[in-house]
């Protein structure tokens, strides 16, 4: 296992227990019949360490980039399908010019 996803799983779970313990900071409101107006700061804490956590785990655990140039080998796999029932050539993308040979 990489190290982002473990610190993603990590973060996941400190995000469910803070919400768990939001819900019983609700709970025990109820009890007391006092009015919810915020979260405890233990919390509060809790959820901006787990969003941190979890924005960090998604930026460093990325899957294989591929090549965006269009005559790239690895895009090979993108063709047409075999099954021509499926395509439409009658659409509004008939009402451009053709593709004009000009290179910026």
């Amino acid at each position: 296992m990489n190290l982002g996803f473990v610190v993603g799983v990590f973060g996941v779970l400190i995000l469910s227990h803070a919400a768990y313990s939001t819900i019983q900071y609700r709970g025990l409101l109820k009890i007391m019949e006092e009015e919810f107006s915020r979260p405890p700061m233990n919390v509060i804490v809790e959820l901006i360490i787990g969003l941190a956590l979890c924005m960090w785990a998604a930026l460093t655990f990325p899957g294989k980039f591929l090549s965006i140039h269009p005559d790239s080998d690895e895009n090979r796999a993108v063709s047409l399908p075999d099954n021509s029932e499926f395509m439409i050539f009658n659409h509004r993308g008939r009402l451009f010019p053709p593709q004009i040979d000009m290179k910026f």
